[in-house]
């Protein structure tokens, strides 16, 4: 539920807390903040010191080096120069809902412990000078050496008008020997006579209250629990997940790779409640029940759900549920909810998300809520659909969802771009949705509604198609093209020309056969213009392997993952989106990728190991994929599934989600295999 980092920045939409090129530490946060280009809610900070008292963020930064710095998944370790002399070793450990601390000083006078309670708030990404200030509380309890408070800090707040939780925490500017106050720029603090040597610090923090603080405080980390114990048992925690994939033939580097991807895919969406209730920003009220946060659905549907599938199998009812819970608190499904919804990106790919779950075997969610929200986000438009434009953080509108769906697409099949912002890839990822909502229909014996939406998917993919450039193209509501530049959603006529994944073999059939789209795809990364720094790119390699020039797709997948992805500070090309860019990696690693994500299957491409043995949770029966010399034979030569040959370069989940066998057999020039490919609707 909470993040606890080292804070080396005051964070807001497009800046983190902590920045690697950074040299000095300001406090330890407790961090809400889900990716890069979101807001934070209701963080708390603690900050050691020692001599003046140094409540502001400027005042109170200390000196480090990263040589002196420890970073694992369970601990961190800080050396720090203390401002008057001295030095501080900060280390840190935590649970979901608690941060450890502990705090040694040497050679420092009147050591003290503050907490930020609340603290100018940055409003948008654009001007770092745009703030608000957040009123909250804070109490010193001596006696029961506490300090807790409330912060109702949130960023996005002007995106989506809705209710703004304060975040409840237990725990040490106040005057000296005054416990409590309320109001903005507040901090208090705890000081120890200058013998003291060490100081630990127990942070807890509620979205629902004060005294739910202290229940999750001792529920995760009683009183006496030493640091080390709780850095234990979140390693433990972590090696039940890491330890489940074992990799043979793979460098230091491709290790660390890959285990800290495994690491990022396993962070979202995070833990919204609280033992059996938690807090819904949609209706400011309390509910029972399971929740989660963090939903960035427009990156994460492509492959992240799919490795969550495989390796967090528990979580997934758990996760439509929440989302169900959202529609029902909401009115709709999360697009890219941070506590609550944001307006973020485009498209209803929680449909997506659903129709994945149920296809792939899921229970334990309501169903008839699951299908009454997905049919909502595709029948329904939001409010003042004709007129509103729906622009990239648009302030103070209404849900977004699907906008466009009444003004233009339910009518003539596609969005128009001079009644809405990126009009094109709104109309090639309804479409998308559309396809899944039938897949769900179809799961569901809704025999009309499955042909209804199956119809529209596939009517409207190509209305934007201009057969005179060969690419995707905006059109207006008159239906004449807007030009090829506009309308696009993190990406260009390029990548998104080749974002119709339910129907490939349109696709190819409109370029002219497999030959003349190979030739397409070719001129696509010769060019320059394959942009794996954002999510559309990520299935466009595996589309050779869809039309017929499978060893092209291993090329260039190997290529994409030597270039994109390395083991320093700067080892993702782009955001991680929510897990997204680590999943893009693990999945080619083991040699497939789901690029239909609704389709059950996965398109083959080239693994990197010898040898990859995975624990599934799932099953009692481990997935081993075997491919000898592959770290220097890249290209596909044969492959079976469970003893059966693959002519094909396709598998599908039901052959791998019990465990079994893939067996590769590798060269290093390219192969023949994969060629001949046979479409099934």
């Amino acid at each position: 539920m909470t993040r606890w980092v080292a804070q080396t920045r005051m964070n807001y939409v497009s800046v983190t807390p902590y920045n690697y090129t950074d040299t000095s530490i300001h406090g330890f946060q407790g961090t809400h903040q889900p990716a890069i280009w979101m807001g934070e809610s209701g963080q708390v900070t603690v900050c050691p010191g020692a001599g003046k008292i140094r409540s502001k963020f400027e005042d109170r930064g200390m000196a480090f080096n990263h040589e002196r710095e420890t970073v694992s998944a369970s601990y961190y370790s800080v050396e720090l120069e203390a401002i008057e002399g001295g030095k501080i070793f900060a280390e840190q450990s935590a649970t979901s809902r608690v941060g450890h601390l502990r705090f040694t000083f040497t050679d420092t006078s009147y050591p003290y412990v503050l907490v930020e309670a609340t603290r100018p708030s940055v409003i948008g990404s654009s001007n770092p000078n745009n703030l608000t200030y957040p009123e909250g509380s804070i109490v010193i309890d001596p006696e029961h050496r506490e300090i807790c408070g409330s912060n109702p800090e949130r960023q996005d707040y002007i995106i989506a008008p809705v209710s703004t939780p304060a975040t409840n925490w237990s725990g040490g500017s106040l005057a000296p020997n005054q416990t409590g106050s309320a109001g903005t720029m507040l901090s208090a603090y705890a000081t120890f006579r200058s013998t003291l040597v060490q100081v630990n610090v127990r942070v807890a923090v509620s979205f629902i209250s004060i005294d739910q603080a202290r229940q999750n405080l001792e529920k995760e980390i009683p009183d006496g629990q030493s640091l080390e114990e709780t850095a234990r048992s979140t390693r433990v925690a972590w090696v039940e997940k890491l330890d489940r994939i074992k990799l043979v033939g793979a460098t230091k580097e491709q290790k660390e790779i890959f285990y800290t991807g495994f690491f990022h895919t396993l962070q979202y969406p995070y833990e919204q409640d609280e033992y059996g209730k938690y807090y819904s920003g949609y209706d400011d009220s309390i509910h029972e029940g399971i929740s989660y946060t963090g939903y960035s659905v427009w990156d994460t549907y492509r492959a992240e759900w799919a490795w969550l599938i495989l390796l967090a199998p528990e979580r997934i009812p758990g996760m439509v549920q929440s989302m169900i819970q959202d529609y029902r608190e909401g009115g709709w499904l999360p697009m890219w909810k941070n506590i609550i919804e944001t307006n973020i990106m485009v498209a209803t790919h929680a449909d997506s998300l659903v129709a994945e779950a149920v296809l792939k075997g899921f229970t334990g969610f309501d169903l008839d809520a699951a299908w009454n929200a997905v049919y909502k986000d595709a029948t329904v438009p939001p409010i003042n659909d004709t007129t509103t434009l729906y622009s990239d953080r648009e302030e103070f509108v209404d849900y977004e969802v699907r906008a466009g769906l009444s003004s233009v697409y339910e009518q003539k099949g596609w969005v128009a771009d001079d009644i809405h912002s990126e009009s094109a890839s709104r109309t090639l990822d309804y479409s998308y949705d559309d396809f899944a909502v039938s897949v769900l229909a179809g799961l569901l014996n809704k025999t009309n509604e499955q042909l209804f939406f199956r119809e529209r998917a596939m009517n409207n993919l190509f209305t934007i198609f201009n057969p005179a450039t060969g690419f995707m193209e905006a059109r207006n509501a008159s239906g004449a093209w807007a030009g090829s530049d506009n309308g696009w959603t993190e990406g260009d006529k390029w990548a998104y020309t080749l974002d119709v994944v339910h129907d490939i073999p349109g696709l190819i059939e409109r370029k002219g056969g497999n030959k003349s789209f190979v030739g397409f795809l070719d001129e696509h990364f010769d060019g320059g213009h394959n942009d794996h720094t954002n999510e559309p790119s990520h299935h466009i390699p595996y589309l050779y392997s869809l039309a017929s020039a499978a060893s092209k797709s291993q090329t260039r997948v190997r290529q994409i993952a030597e270039s994109d992805y390395n083991a320093t500070v700067n080892g993702l090309s782009g955001n991680e989106d929510c897990g997204q860019m680590s999943a893009w990696y693990l999945f080619s690693a083991l040699g497939f990728y789901p690029v239909n994500p609704v389709s059950g299957e996965y398109v083959v491409g080239s693994p990197f190991f010898d040898k990859v043995s995975i624990d599934l949770p799932s099953s009692s029966k481990k997935l081993e994929i075997i491919s000898l010399g592959a770290p220097s034979k890249p290209y596909v030569y044969s492959l079976s599934v469970n003893g059966r040959n693959v002519e094909a370069p396709i598998i599908r989940h039901d052959q791998i989600a019990q465990g079994g066998v893939l067996m590769f057999e590798m060269r290093d020039t390219p192969q023949a295999w994969g060629s001949e490919l046979t479409f099934q609707g």
